[in-house]
């Protein structure tokens, strides 16, 4: 898989989303290229869940990358100044969910990417979605 550069805005966040929440959606696609994630995808989720505003989903090429992933994308929330977001998946690093809120970050390893496959849930070539790059 090729490593898509994050080169674009991501989506205006609006609705019940905090000002600052761009702003975090930049900080976390810009950790996440300089983690050198693959396969970076953003999806808005305005209108389609409650569960959040925006989903970021990125691969890792091993576990160990996806566990460092996520180490980087806890420290890009600290250094904006966010809550600290809520971790699951660490122990394993197969699939780590990184959710602060309006925020929602999906790291994998690329075989279970493609298992769940979340763009296709979310409906990824909708009006609205974007893929980086």
């Amino acid at each position: 898989m090729s490593r898509e550069a994050v080169a674009f805005p991501p989506p205006p966040v609006n609705g019940s989303a905090e000002p600052e929440a761009g702003s975090l959606v930049q900080a976390v696609l810009a950790c996440l290229d300089d983690a050198k994630a693959e396969d970076i995808v953003t999806i808005d989720l305005q209108g389609k869940t409650t569960l959040a505003d925006i989903m970021i989903i990125a691969s890792g090429r091993s576990n160990v990358h996806v566990g460092a992933m996520a180490e980087h994308v806890m420290k890009a929330f600290r250094a904006a100044g966010a809550p600290a977001p809520r971790i699951q998946g660490l122990p394993h690093c197969d699939w780590v969910l990184v959710d602060g809120g309006d925020v929602i970050i999906h790291l994998f390893r690329p075989e279970v990417r493609q298992f769940y496959n979340l763009e296709k849930m979310w409906g990824r070539d909708r009006p609205g979605e974007h893929q980086a790059g």
